[in-house]
C-alpha cells in the first residue's frame, strides 16, 4: 500500500549484519495518516521489516523500526557502556561502590 504522501529515501549507507549486506529503505509518511492506517503501518514494519519515519508539519519526529533493529541499538548500547565502565576501572586510584557515589551525590 502506498500512503498519500509518502516519500520513499535511498539510504546509500549499506550496513553489514553476520557478513550479510544488507540495504535500507525507509519511507517518510506524515503522523496523522500514519495514525489512520496504523494497522497497515505496523505490518509494514513488523513483517516487511520497513522503517519508517514519521513527519509532524513535514518535520521528522520519530521512527518506526523493526523490533530487530531496536535489539541492535540497544546491543550496541551495552558495548559502549561496557568500554566506557572498563576505561573507568582502568583510571588509577581508588574505586567507590555504588552506595558510596550515590551518598557522596546526596542520593
Amino acid at each position: 500500500m502506498q500512503f498519500k504522501n509518502e516519500r520513499l529515501i535511498l539510504v546509500f549507507n549499506v550496513h553489514y549484519f553476520h557478513d550479510v549486506k544488507v540495504r535500507v529503505f525507509m519511507v517518510r509518511i506524515a503522523a496523522n495518516e500514519a495514525r489512520k492506517e496504523f494497522a497497515e503501518v505496523l505490518n509494514r514494519v513488523a513483517c516487511k521489516g520497513e522503517r519508517i519515519i514519521l513527519q509532524r508539519r513535514g518535520k521528522d519526529v520519530a521512527a518506526l523500526v523493526p523490533l530487530e533493529d531496536l535489539q541492535l541499538i540497544e546491543a550496541l548500547e551495552d558495548e559502549v557502556d561496557l568500554e566506557e565502565a572498563r576505561k573507568a576501572l582502568a583510571e588509577p586510584g581508588p574505586n567507590i561502590s555504588l552506595e558510596e557515589a550515590k551518598r557522596r551525590l546526596g542520593f
